[in-house]
């Protein structure tokens, strides 16, 4: 079975004799979390208690402590390393102050039991682990995966990645398309949006939060200002509504909200959005026109392509710590701009179809010390977008 790079991370924490800290593994749900803790268990051949919060139907306090007990256990008094793992541990009530009760008797006793959470999205941080668990944890993040991963695992060729995008559980239907698109749909679209975001916050319009992101896949890689966005939306709430709903589906790994790149902070909050999806295939499972369309025409093949970009970087971006933004002015924009400290990338996507005039040549003459990188296209020094996706060119000099 194919294993991604997360998983020697994983098995290497597990093996770690002197780092007590709790393992996180986040990402959005589907990427394959379970799998990843269940293979570096494997590889490192601990005694391991593994439960997910999923089995219970009332996941509480006191079934955690229980199955913590149940994992100490496996240690023999402290003996011998044992490993807890905890699968969609936010659906525990009230987990964060009993993970750090529980962790920090641990800590007393000098326990060795290693401790491995996982949850679906980054919204998890903000149910506890920034709050509770200051100090206590390390992540390791699962995103959607990456064409050379599904290449290497599936066979999949750029188109096919394009399409499909980076849901492994999707790629057995991969022969099916109205089937893969059904499952897209129910398996991880809804479930996403009704367990992983409408549970976890006070959202108080439910049919706006799945309407804005019907209208975020379709309009990915396009600016929309949040005014424009409640014209849109039948079920129009106001643009402080809007702004907050985008943000939970951004922390959901679905769609995000990419701010305009300005030297000024204030004017990168007020500036209208550049809607950008995680993964492609949330483009193309909601779509009505089909992969030959979607793939075939020029004009739909350079939305899919910009938005297989931006994912990417969405993707490396928290793993490699720099921020994506895109830039205008006037009718000129580049199509992304990637901040790490005090360098500076722009990035232009030539795929089938130009949204707007290239402002590549005004962005430099303002930024002279940014990278320039532009993936497709015929044009002198352009990169191959299948090059681009596999991380096969350098993002800062």
């Amino acid at each position: 079975m194919y294993q991604r790079k997360q998983v020697e991370t994983i098995t290497q924490r597990m093996l770690e004799s002197r780092n007590p800290l709790i393992q996180v593994v986040v990402g959005p749900r589907q990427t394959g979390k379970s799998t990843m803790l269940s293979q570096a268990v494997g590889n490192a051949g601990l005694d391991c208690h593994f439960v997910s919060a999923d089995d219970p139907l009332v996941p509480t306090a006191e079934w955690l402590r229980t199955e913590w007990q149940q994992a100490r256990n496996l240690t023999r008094g402290n003996t011998r390393p044992a490993a807890l793992i905890v699968d969609e541990i936010q659906k525990v009530q009230q987990w964060s102050n009993t993970v750090k009760s529980l962790w920090d008797a641990d800590r007393r006793s000098a326990s060795t039991l290693k401790v491995f959470l996982s949850g679906s999205s980054s919204l998890l941080l903000h149910h506890g682990l920034e709050d509770s668990l200051m100090g206590r944890f390390e992540l390791i993040r699962s995103p959607h995966w990456s064409y050379s991963e599904c290449r290497d695992a599936f066979g999949y060729s750029l188109d096919d990645y394009l399409y499909f995008g980076g849901y492994p559980g999707a790629a057995r239907f991969t022969e099916d398309p109205q089937r893969w698109g059904s499952y897209i749909r129910d398996a991880v679209v809804e479930p996403t949006i009704s367990q992983d975001v409408l549970a976890l916050e006070d959202v108080r319009k439910p049919a706006l939060m799945r309407a804005l992101f019907r209208l975020g896949a379709a309009y990915s890689g396009q600016e929309l200002s949040y005014t424009k966005m409640v014209g849109q939306l039948q079920d129009a709430g106001n643009t402080v509504t809007v702004a907050h709903y985008l943000d939970l589906l951004g922390k959901a790994g679905m769609i995000c909200a990419l701010p305009k790149f300005d030297n000024k902070e204030l004017v990168r909050r007020r500036s209208s959005p550049r809607l950008m999806v995680f993964d492609t295939s949330l483009i193309t499972a909601l779509s009505a026109k089909g992969r030959e369309r979607l793939i075939d025409d020029p004009e739909q093949r350079g939305h899919i392509v910009e938005s297989a970009v931006g994912a990417r970087l969405l993707a490396r971006s928290s793993a490699e710590g720099f921020d994506v933004l895109w830039w205008r002015e006037a009718n000129e924009e580049v199509d992304f701009v990637l901040q790490k400290g005090t360098a500076l990338t722009a990035i232009e996507v030539k795929s089938g179809h130009e949204s707007a005039q290239s402002g590549m040549a005004t962005f430099l003459a303002k930024h002279p010390e940014a990278k320039r990188i532009v993936v497709g296209g015929s044009s002198a020094g352009a990169c191959a977008v299948e090059d681009f996706l596999l991380d096969e060119i350098e993002l800062f000099y």
